[in-house]
């Protein structure tokens, strides 16, 4: 059973993990000691791993991998995973009779308590509905929740669809567009696991000294589809693939979604009614100036940056009305403002390849919101990026199984007493919560 003897800082400072210790006093002299310094004000955010966040699943349960994260306007966190994930090791528990004690399979979507609430306590479930996995998820003002999906879709916190963003009627294979469903399934049989086809792309890039190809290969292989573009191009006002990011701009009654498609486009539809109102690509590219060419979007880690965002695109907006979009096979950030006006470009980790190293962006939640915090998916840590300049001032985590440690970090979430909150895919399958320190 955890307790908060067991909470484990994992604060990774330039290529050393630094660990917060206990002492004993020092003895005491009939000398008193002079004043100590004063500490000197740390260069970059420091967090502490809350080892007693979450609680134990309810019923058995076993997440997925974490592919979306919010947190709503009461401080608590809504976790979409993927139960698809799970495998027939992790699902023994459904079997009749069981053949073991643990697990059985989770709803996706997953309300879980920031704090101690009416009717809930710190870390446990509040509340939970079944949804078609996917991709991305963001929760408005209201409570309202937005799904990726093969489009995003708005559901209540009970899990009832009330609408979708508009998706052109085919997919990108030329089978017609309609909305996914949760698949019937044989009581503890799960499949093959969430590593399985990825580790198989990789395999056979390394025998065939193919670099980053297995990032790219979607983004590549859509942009040889010519008779799909020509009738769907990047103007196209409406989703054409497929959805990595959601967020809300409630004052603005606007939606931002980041669309797969030609390798990540950012969109804004109206909040109520889901109407198109604008959109860009890298650079600040208006829609219509987004090139189709493949080699416009290719991307050798460590060489000249894409002239078109490379793939998977995420983004976030700051205070200050600037968008951060983080390309991130391409191991960058585009700033802009919200009408696509770019501003800068932020390099990180550039050498990275496989998964690259750029995914969701959060901000430190002072006033002038002084650091960008970057989840880097393949080298597992949180960049912390000073986001006047895009400097890198530290990191946190590491791979790994341990509190703290990071197997798969994919989706990261704050609340409004600066915590941080992340969720894994891959071996990681799980959420965790880091305070920060006073």
């Amino acid at each position: 059973m955890n307790s908060k003897k067991n909470l484990i800082p994992a604060i990774l400072i330039a290529g050393g993990i630094a660990f917060a210790a206990c002492s004993s006093p020092a003895p005491q002299t009939e000398q008193a000691a002079a004043p100590a310094a004063a500490a000197a004000p740390a260069a970059f955010p420091q967090f502490d791993v809350d080892a007693t966040w979450p609680k134990p699943y309810p019923n058995k349960w076993k997440i997925g991998g974490v592919t979306g994260l919010a947190v709503d306007k009461d401080d608590n966190v809504w976790v979409y995973n993927r139960p698809n994930d799970l495998t027939s090791l992790e699902l023994q528990a459904e079997r009749t009779p069981p053949i073991s004690d643990c697990c059985t399979r989770p709803p996706s979507m997953i309300h879980i308590a920031g704090h101690d609430g009416p009717g809930y306590k710190e870390g446990e479930v509040i509340e939970s509905f079944d949804a078609p996995q996917g991709h991305g998820m963001a929760v408005d003002a209201q409570g309202f929740l937005y799904l990726g999906q093969n489009t995003v879709r708005k559901y209540d916190k009970t899990g009832k669809l009330l609408g979708e963003v508009p998706h052109i009627p085919v997919n990108q294979d030329g089978s017609p567009f309609t909305m996914p469903v949760i698949p019937t399934r044989i009581p503890g049989l799960g499949s093959e696991g969430p590593v399985a086809s990825f580790i198989r792309n990789l395999d056979n890039d390394i025998k065939n000294a193919a670099g980053n190809a297995s990032e790219q290969r979607g983004t590549q292989n859509q942009l040889r589809q010519a008779a799909f573009i020509a009738k769907y191009p990047p103007t196209t006002p409406m989703i054409v693939g497929g959805i990595e990011e959601i967020r809300t701009d409630d004052e603005a009654n606007e939606i931002y979604i980041a669309d797969n498609s030609f390798g990540g486009r950012v969109l804004v539809f109206s909040l109520d009614k889901f109407e198109f109102k604008r959109g860009w690509g890298a650079y600040g590219h208006k829609l219509s100036e987004i090139s189709t060419n493949p080699d416009d979007h290719a991307y050798t880690p460590g060489g000249p940056m894409a002239k078109e965002f490379v793939g998977h695109l995420t983004f976030n907006f700051s205070k200050d009305g600037l968008v951060y979009a983080a390309d991130r096979a391409g191991n960058r950030i585009h700033v802009t403002d919200k009408q696509g006006n770019f501003k800068q470009e932020i390099k990180m980790a550039e050498n990275t390849g496989v998964g690259g190293s750029t995914g969701g962006v959060m901000f430190s939640n002072d006033a002038e919101q002084k650091f960008i915090y970057v989840s880097d998916l393949t080298n597992n840590k949180v960049w912390f990026l000073d986001r006047a300049t895009g400097e890198v001032k530290g990191t946190l985590g590491q791979m790994g199984h341990n509190a703290g440690s990071f197997f798969g970090l994919h989706m990261e979430a704050t609340d409004s007493k600066g915590n941080l909150y992340t969720g894994e895919v891959f071996y990681g399958e799980r959420v965790q919560r880091f305070k920060p320190r006073p």
